[in-house]
């Protein structure tokens, strides 16, 4: 249970103004709140949280339980260094409304996410690829339905500052795991 408690609270602060977010935001204020947006981003975010779960199951058995933590403390990197680098445009151009484009858009947001690096790290770290699995997908889904329901909310520049903030303490939780598990810190 630790693993699914653990992992919805970091993919819902991490996942916090992410691009999938923004997209689903900039949609919803510009088309209306449809709900097929809702349902195609929800299945979005539940298809590309169970990939990365699968993908733990995966890598699970290669790695001695040492190096889960040490592979852990690197998602958790990449998911800060994603927060920090790859910032969402302001106001997402879509060209059609065709609920089909804009899933393909959303899955490839979601992919190399922070949220699903951190899916994919906490699966592994903690062994329990369902059970983290299971919290990541309840908070990939709560988020992009947040962003269907309140789509204002993403045009304030504080969404944008808590982004960047919870990027750097993710990179900090990276290396204060990575100083641990080799006993410098």
């Amino acid at each position: 249970m630790p693993a699914l408690y653990l992992t919805l609270v970091a993919v819902v602060f991490a996942g916090l103004g992410a691009r999938d977010q923004v997209a689903v935001a900039g949609l919803a204020l510009r088309q209306g709140k449809r709900p097929g947006l809702l349902i195609v981003a929800v299945l979005c975010a539940c298809l590309t949280g169970a990939f990365a779960a699968w993908l733990a199951t995966w890598m699970l058995p290669m790695l001695p339980p040492p190096a889960r933590a040490i592979f852990a403390g690197i998602a958790i990197g990449f998911a800060g260094v994603e927060s920090l680098l790859l910032a969402p445009r302001r106001n997402p151009k879509e060209p059609t409304n065709s609920l089909g484009a804009f899933a393909l858009v959303l899955i490839a947001h979601q992919v190399t996410d922070a949220a699903r690096f951190l899916i994919f790290g906490l699966s592994v770290g903690m062994a329990a690829p369902v059970a983290s699995g299971a919290g990541g997908v309840l908070g990939g889904a709560a988020l992009v339905a947040f962003a269907w329901g309140w789509p204002e909310f993403f045009e304030r520049p504080a969404a944008r500052r808590a982004r960047r903030i919870v990027g750097a303490l993710l990179v900090l939780v990276a290396l204060t795991m990575f100083l641990s598990e080799f006993g410098i810190l």
